[in-house]
């Protein structure tokens, strides 16, 4: 995906008018990174939406199974600790803290990280700008984050205080203890 990076030294938007920007330019993909420049990416192609609403469906119907917390697709917008907003392709948050998050947060960019994140990358993706970009989800909080490369057929995974690994698509992912029970079997869903 190309990125087109504003820097905003001088205009320094403040959290209201970065989201009102977001909110009048609906038809594009913007993200803000800590330093507060503003990230503009391009839509997905079709195989990418694809996959990405694939893998989403899979996180969704466990999720309703296990009714143990909501599930995002990548249109929703974090500010996480750092400052940054960010918009992961999938993301989950458990009932428990979700609940505690005010409905005033819930309206905006909520001041909240994930649980767990997916990242999905296509073939304009820069692999190096999307591994800094887990690492910053796993900085802010996050307790489980996998980045998928399509390319490669492999899947970086990410979490607190460990080195991250990489499995092939023929490996079973597993929720661990964040997602617990939930399985991916990329091999079947990404031919």
């Amino acid at each position: 995906m190309q990125l087109f990076s504003i820097h905003t030294e001088s205009a320094n938007l403040t959290e209201e008018q970065f989201f009102m920007l977001c909110a009048d330019n609906k038809e594009l993909r913007i993200e803000r990174d800590k330093d507060k420049n503003i990230i503009i990416m391009a839509p997905t192609t079709l195989d990418t939406g694809n996959r990405n609403a694939d893998i989403l469906g899979e996180v969704v119907i466990w999720n309703k199974k296990t009714k143990s917390g909501y599930c995002f697709d990548s249109n929703a917008g974090y500010t996480l600790p750092n400052g940054a907003v960010r918009s992961p392709d999938i993301s989950w948050i458990s009932k428990e803290k979700y609940t505690l998050l005010p409905q005033s947060e819930k309206n905006r960019f909520g001041k909240i990280c994930p649980d767990f994140v997916i990242e999905i990358k296509s073939k304009s993706d820069n692999i190096k700008q999307l591994k800094e970009k887990m690492e910053e989800w796993i900085t802010n909080g996050c307790q489980l984050a996998w980045l998928i490369d399509i390319e490669n057929r492999s899947t970086h995974i990410y979490k607190p205080n460990t080195e991250t690994t990489e499995q092939s698509f023929e490996a079973i992912l597993s929720g661990e203890n964040v997602l617990e029970e939930f399985q991916l079997k990329l091999n079947e869903i990404i031919i």
